[in-house]
This record gives C-alpha cells, structure tokens and sequence, in this order.
C-alpha cells in the first residue's frame, strides 16, 4: 500500500474516532518510511489527540516549526542523546532529509550523541540490536536449573508425604 493510500485511510479511522488505529497505521508507516516528514507530522497530531506531549514532540522533532513545550517535554523523557537519537528512529544518511533544517537537527543530535558516547555514533549503528549472545545460554541455564529444583522439591515434599503415612 502506498503512502497516500495509508494516510487515507489514516484520515478514514480518525473521522470513525479509531485513535488507536490511525496511530498503529502512522506508526507502522514511520517505520517503513522514516525520513518521510509527513508521516511524521501526522503521527504527532495523533499522539496530540491522546495528549501525549512527549510522543508529539518526538515524532515533530524534526520539524522547523515544531513546539518548544513537546519538545522539551521529549528530550526531558530522553535525556540521553543516544537514546533520543534511537527514539527519533531515523534511518539512513542525513542527507536523505528533505529539508535543511531537518539535516541540521539530525546533524546536532548525531553529534549531541557522538560527544556523550565519546566515540563516532551513526543513525544505522544507533538502531542496531545489542548483543546477547552471553545472556542467552546463561538465561537458558537458568531456566533448566529452575525446572531441577522444582522437580526436586516436588520429589522431597512426595518423599516427606510418603515418609510421614508410613511411620503414622
């Protein structure tokens, strides 16, 4: 489905008062289309709608005219330039903004976040999932060392039971 044809219907669940959603569409869309400022815009709308100042803000964030309230009220929920940079969800190049002003804020962030992480950060490697391959086998020793005793103790309370009926 193109873009147009989502925010159609976009338009169609908000005139039908489906909130919820318009908002899962707008947000799917900014996923598929991040650096679309018009999907952004109107995800902002939306998460005014239920006010929520600090999501309206971070979808508006990269906006020339955005509102200086939702914006801090963004940045105070991510105080962290990395993790505002993640939450922003740009994906690519800055150079793929559309507008100047949207480069010069992504630009500022990046850098924002560069310095607090005191080595080069880029919008591709900001996403990027940690790694976990240590946590997953010591989560799944847990796991097994959690089903032993819990059969063990069920064998010591049947033991007890068995233990008691006898001598009774």
């Amino acid at each position: 489905m193109t873009v147009e044809a989502t925010l159609a219907r976009v338009d169609a669940d908000l005139r039908a008062g489906r909130i919820p959603v318009a908002r899962q569409r707008l947000r799917g869309l900014v996923v598929s289309c991040p650096t679309d400022l018009t999907v952004r815009r109107r995800l902002a709308e939306v998460y005014r709608l239920y006010g929520e100042p600090a999501q309206a803000g971070r979808w508006a964030y990269l906006e020339a005219d955005r509102d200086p309230a939702e914006t801090a009220a963004f940045e105070d929920w991510h105080r962290d330039p990395l993790d505002r940079m993640a939450a922003v969800a740009w994906r690519g190049p800055e150079e793929a903004a559309a507008t100047a002003a949207t480069r010069e804020r992504l630009a500022a962030l990046r850098e924002a976040a560069s310095a607090h992480a005191g080595r080069p950060v880029d919008w591709l490697a900001v996403h990027a999932p940690a790694p976990a391959a240590e946590e997953e086998p010591r989560d799944l020793w847990c796991a097994g060392f959690f089903v032993v005793a819990l059969v063990a103790a069920g064998f010591a309370v049947l033991g007890l039971v068995t233990f008691v009926r006898w001598w009774l």
